[in-house]
């Protein structure tokens, strides 16, 4: 048989076992090309820069209505 506890634990124990394991907000910060907020070390969703470099366009192109 496996090792059992030999006393049940507090709800206070239980409780503060967990109390690492909240959430934390984000950390943003803003991107130095647009100035909008993007997660650090990520590709702006913007602009589509990093680093000072263009590395996904996000132009869309304007589309034509079609003529019928």
């Amino acid at each position: 048989m496996g090792a059992l506890p030999k006393k049940k634990r507090p709800r206070s124990m239980q409780r503060s076992r967990w109390s690492h394991s909240a959430h934390k907000p984000l950390a943003l910060s803003s991107c130095p090309h647009c100035s909008s907020m993007k997660l650090p070390h990520r590709i702006c969703p913007e602009c589509g820069y990093y680093a000072g470099k263009e590395v996904v366009s996000t132009r869309v192109a304007e589309e034509t209505p079609e003529e019928s």
